[in-house]
């Protein structure tokens, strides 16, 4: 057996020894669920899209209920808008993805009264103020965080 063959029969076990330990510490580390908890995209609970083409998954309180809340909220594409409304409270809303639609007071109009607000973009629809939104042609995520109850309250629309 020559000098080299000793070597490498002599190395092979902490040669193997370090390739399983290098490839069990790219595992994932385990993290303290008292210290935080999270969803990763494909364990969000989406709804259902509703009739005016928006589809909403609620991440924390509850939009219904008193207190703060957050929610994802989706607008298909295709020309899917909400009509002239308000809502009792401040909502806070950041663009995520797409291009959210947005137009202010009775007038409905989305073809030439909507103004777009491109990913990255904050809002502030202002309690009991007429706003409406939606998207054209790509899908528009939101996250809309606030203080609920969080209702909606239909307007007439002016023609």
């Amino acid at each position: 057996m020559t000098a080299t063959n000793r070597l490498l029969r002599f190395l092979a076990l902490p040669i193997c020894l370090a390739a399983t330990l290098s490839i069990g510490s790219a595992a994932e580390p385990a993290l303290n669920p008292a210290a935080l908890v999270y969803k990763m995209p494909d364990q969000i609970p989406w709804g259902p899209v509703n009739a005016a083409g928006a589809q909403s998954a609620v991440v924390v309180g509850h939009p219904s209920k008193p207190g703060f809340y957050m929610v994802y909220n989706k607008w298909i594409k295709g020309n899917h808008f909400s009509h002239p409304h308000f809502h009792p409270n401040d909502r806070y809303i950041v663009v995520l993805q797409g291009t959210w639609w947005v137009g202010t007071g009775p007038k409905w109009d989305p073809e030439h009264s909507s103004v777009p607000m491109p990913p990255g973009s904050f809002v502030t629809h202002f309690g009991k103020l007429v706003h409406w939104d939606g998207a054209k042609d790509e899908d528009a995520v939101l996250l809309i965080m606030g203080e609920g109850p969080a209702t909606a309250t239909e307007v007439t629309e002016e023609k």
